[in-house]
């Protein structure tokens, strides 16, 4: 299974939660963006943009990650970090391209994989 892979049930549930949104291209599923709601004494809103690799370096990221920002930012968030698998290093580049710093470093108990989270400056 891929790591960070979300099953019906956990995508139905996070759906509840957070401000999602799936992209398509002539019927053609291109990426999701996901908001997390601004929580916390800074007010910080996490959003995720996720492009399918057949689809990647086209210009859909900076498009999701736009649209993301602005819910965001409508939902009161002051400040905005977003959340990379290590592994994923084209989702790295993505978000240092797109102004992000590293803020942290972890493994999520009973996981191996390693996190990344991300602050945008």
């Amino acid at each position: 299974m891929t790591p960070a892979a979300l099953s019906p049930d956990e995508v139905r549930d996070r759906a509840r939660r957070y401000h999602l949104e799936v992209a398509y291209l002539d019927g053609v599923l291109v990426g999701c963006r996901t908001v997390r709601p601004p929580r916390g004494e800074q007010a910080t809103a996490t959003v995720i943009v996720r492009v399918l690799p057949a689809h990647r370096r086209r210009g859909y990221g900076g498009l999701l990650h736009a649209r993301a920002l602005t819910t965001a930012r409508e939902l009161g968030a002051r400040t905005i970090g977003t959340v990379v698998l290590a592994a994923g290093t084209e989702g790295l580049r993505f978000a240092r391209t797109h102004g992000y710093v590293e803020a942290d470093r972890y493994v999520i108990p009973g996981e191996s994989e390693l996190w990344i989270d991300l602050r945008l400056v």
